[in-house]
């Protein structure tokens, strides 16, 4: 007996283009139904949930882009993928920020559809088993607050070495982020409060990273434009990741760690001090670890090398006092390792 692969709703204004993918997936052992407009999507979803939704952007009645923010936040475990002849990379953005895993540009081939449909369903079982797993662990811990921090920060380490694995340029990385971050924070002279939540959110920053292609994540040559892109909905997918399980001050430090501080980075809203300062922090350690690390690209920096490069960003992606703060603690560790040579 053959078992049923996922449910897919089919949301597309052109009968034909349903009926293509529709026999293309079904043929594939996929469970497919087909809407014609966002809110007939919304109403079947309230009948019965689907495992994945292919939606349009351009129908008439309320665009699918309207339709995705309501879809993500009342249907969570649905995944949906966007697609349409629009290829404007800020309205590609914005479907990513508003919970799309992916989006497809039309007109596209079925091998395409097919490759996004199965990395797209992969990813969602894989956020899944990480939602139920920490809702699982809320309950058995109950209301003892000490037991189920310890609980939930070994179970984050535990994600954290899972994901690494993926990228063999990376491990250890979150680790050695934590500790430089947990520096620079006692430097500032932040609260217990603040340093806890600059502790999680510095371990978690890169969860979202459980969504990306492995294949982009080690290419052995410079990222596209598109990689790049693709690469960063990271920022995105992680602090909806863990948003049921942390307070939503680490939830805005995770969505704003790649923020640069003049806010020239990419699809940033909000520059300088507005930026949170764990996010300020975490996005200058996250940045000099990568810098003295081994890419698939290039080789890893010096520590010298790294800090005329902080100092050449300082302003500009860094905040000019947590990069002097940084500095100094550099220069400190060189002094330091050559005393006891």
């Amino acid at each position: 007996m053959t078992i049923p692969k996922e449910s897919i709703l089919l949301v597309d204004d052109e009968e034909a283009i349903r009926g293509i993918l529709s026999k293309g997936l079904g043929m594939r052992g996929f469970v497919c139904d087909e809407a014609e407009s966002g809110d007939q999507a919304m109403n079947k979803l309230e009948k019965q949930a689907s495992d994945l939704v292919i939606m349009d952007i351009n129908m008439p009645g309320r665009a699918g882009n309207e339709v995705l923010p309501e879809m993500t936040e009342r249907f969570p475990e649905t995944a949906v993928i966007m697609a349409s002849g629009v290829t404007d990379p800020k309205v590609i953005a914005k479907c990513i920020k508003d919970g799309a895993q992916d989006y497809l540009n039309k007109p596209f081939r079925f091998e395409q559809v097919l490759s996004c449909v199965n990395s797209t369903l992969d990813k969602r079982r894989v956020a899944l088993e990480i939602r139920r797993y920490f809702q699982d662990l809320g309950k058995k811990v109950g209301r003892n607050r000490n037991e189920s921090r310890q609980m939930f920060f070994g179970a984050i380490q535990t994600l954290v070495n899972t994901l690494e694995a993926k990228d063999s340029y990376t491990n250890g990385h979150s680790h050695s982020v934590v500790e430089t971050t947990m520096v620079l924070g006692e430097q500032m002279k932040l609260s217990t409060e603040e340093m806890d939540d600059l502790c999680w959110a510095a371990m978690l920053h890169d969860v979202g990273k459980i969504v990306v292609d492995p294949n982009i994540l080690n290419k052995p040559s410079e990222l596209t434009t598109t990689e790049y892109r693709h690469i960063m909905t990271h920022a995105i997918v992680g602090p909806n990741l863990v948003k049921p399980f942390v307070n939503d001050r680490i939830v805005e430090i995770i969505s704003h760690h790649h923020d640069h501080f003049d806010g020239g980075g990419l699809d940033q809203t909000i520059a300088g001090k507005d930026i949170p300062l764990g996010a300020r922090i975490i996005s200058l350690a996250d940045a000099y670890h990568a810098m003295i690390s081994d890419r698939p690209y290039r080789k890893a920096l010096s520590k010298i090398d790294a800090m005329e490069e902080i100092q050449w960003c300082s302003g500009s992606q860094f905040d000019p006092i947590i990069a002097n703060l940084l500095l100094g603690s550099i220069k400190q560790q060189i002094l330091q390792s050559r005393n006891t040579k």
